[in-house]
C-alpha cells in the first residue's frame, strides 16, 4: 500500500469519526431543546404554547444565528473570533448613517455591511492565517478597532425613517396555520421577519458547505490536526483564511439583519453578541478544541439559549444575573458532556 493511499484511508477515518462525534452531540443538542420548550409548555403554559413564542424567538435572534454559524465555523477550524458583535454594531450604525444623513438604499447598506465584514475577514484572517498570530488576540484587536470606528462614525443614535427602509424592515411573512386567536377572539396570523427566511437560508446553505463540499471537509480536517491536514495535502493557511473571511463577512451580513431588526444604529448595538455566538456555537456541539461542530446543532443552540433565558424570566426572575446564572450553568453541563465526548475520542485512538 503506497503512503498517499495510507495518509487518505487515515483522514477517511478521521473524518468518519469527527462526524460521529458531530452527530451525536447534535442529537443531545436537539433533544435538550425539546426537553426545555416541551417543559416551558407544560408547565409554564401561556404564551410557550403559542407558536408565535416560539417565532418570535427566530425574529429576535435571526443576526445571533448568523452570528453564531459563522462562529462555529472559525470554531470548527480550531480558532475563535470575538469581533463580530462589534462588526455587527458597526455595521448597524453605518448603515443608519448612510440612508438617514446620506440618502443610501437598501442596496448600499447591504453592500456597505458585507464590505465591512469582509474587510475585517481579509485582514484578521491574513494575521492569523499567514503570520500564525493567536485567532483571540487578532480578534480583540478587531474588537476594539470596531468598537472605536462605531463611535467615529456616530456617537448619538441614528434612527432610519426612510420609507423604503421601514417598508422591507415591517414585512411580515405569514406562516399559514400558526396562528392564535388573541383575548378579543380575533384571528391572530403567525409570522416571520425577513431576516428569519434569510438567516434560515444562510443555516442550509452552511451545512451544505460542511457536510458536501471539499472545503467544509478541510475545515473539519484542520480543526482536527493540521499537521495531518497539512500531510493529506490541504492547504492548511487557506482553510483558516477562508474561515475567518467567512466568519466576518456573515457578521456583516449579521449587522445587516440586527439593523433590519432594530431600525436604528446605537453605539449599544451587538453588545455580548460575540459571547451569545459563543455560548449559542458551544451549546450546538461544536468543540473549542475544533473538528467537531455543525451549524445545525449552533441553530438549536441559538434557540436552547433563548428558551432558558425566557422560562428564566417567565418563572419571575427577571433580573439579569439569574438568565447569566442559568447560562452559565447550561454551558458548564455541554462542556461537559464535550469532555465526555473527547475523553472517548481520546480513548478510541489508543
Amino acid at each position: 500500500m503506497s503512503k498517499e493511499v495510507a495518509l487518505d484511508k487515515q483522514g477517511r477515518i478521521k473524518n468518519r469519526v469527527a462526524m460521529t462525534d458531530t452527530n451525536l452531540l447534535l442529537t443531545i443538542t436537539v433533544a435538550v431543546f425539546f426537553i426545555l420548550y416541551l417543559s416551558a409548555v407544560l408547565s409554564l403554559g401561556g404564551g410557550f404554547a403559542k407558536p408565535q413564542n416560539f417565532l418570535n424567538i427566530l425574529n429576535n435572534n435571526a443576526s445571533l444565528i448568523v452570528l453564531a454559524c459563522g462562529m462555529s465555523i472559525v470554531m470548527i477550524t480550531g480558532g475563535i473570533d470575538i469581533s463580530v458583535g462589534a462588526v455587527t454594531c458597526l455595521v448597524c450604525m453605518t448603515s443608519a448613517v448612510n440612508l438617514e444623513q446620506q440618502g443610501g438604499s437598501i442596496a448600499t447598506a447591504l453592500l456597505i455591511g458585507l464590505g465591512i465584514g469582509l474587510a475585517f475577514g481579509l485582514v484578521q484572517g491574513y494575521l492569523v492565517a499567514y503570520l500564525e498570530i493567536q485567532p483571540f488576540i487578532v480578534s480583540l484587536a478587531g474588537m476594539f478597532f470596531a468598537k472605536g470606528m462605531t463611535t467615529i462614525v456616530s456617537k448619538e443614535p441614528v434612527r432610519v425613517t426612510s420609507e423604503g427602509f421601514l417598508a422591507v424592515k415591517d414585512t411580515r411573512i405569514i406562516v399559514p396555520g400558526l396562528g392564535s386567536n388573541n383575548k378579543l377572539g380575533q384571528y391572530i396570523p403567525a409570522y416571520v421577519e425577513v431576516g428569519v427566511v434569510i438567516a434560515l437560508l444562510v443555516v442550509v446553505l452552511l451545512f451544505c458547505l460542511l457536510r458536501w463540499s471539499k472545503l467544509g471537509r478541510s475545515f473539519y480536517a484542520v480543526g482536527g490536526n493540521s499537521q495531518s491536514a497539512n500531510m493529506l495535502g490541504i492547504n492548511v493557511r487557506r482553510t483558516k483564511f477562508l474561515a475567518h473571511v467567512l466568519c466576518s463577512v456573515l457578521a456583516g451580513l449579521g449587522g445587516i439583519l440586527y439593523f433590519l431588526h432594530v431600525g436604528s444604529g446605537d453605539v449599544a448595538n451587538g453588545a455580548g453578541d460575540e459571547m451569545n455566538a459563543i455560548a449559542s456555537s458551544i451549546i450546538g456541539g461544536t468543540l473549542l478544541t475544533g473538528g467537531v461542530g455543525n451549524v445545525l446543532g449552533t441553530f438549536f443552540g441559538v434557540l436552547s439559549l433563548n428558551t432558558i433565558k425566557r422560562i428564566v424570566s417567565s418563572l419571575g426572575f427577571d433580573e439579569a444575573w439569574w438568565s447569566n446564572i442559568t447560562v452559565a450553568a447550561m454551558l458548564c453541563l455541554f462542556l461537559v458532556i464535550q469532555s465526555i465526548v473527547l475523553l472517548r475520542k481520546n480513548t478510541s485512538k489508543q
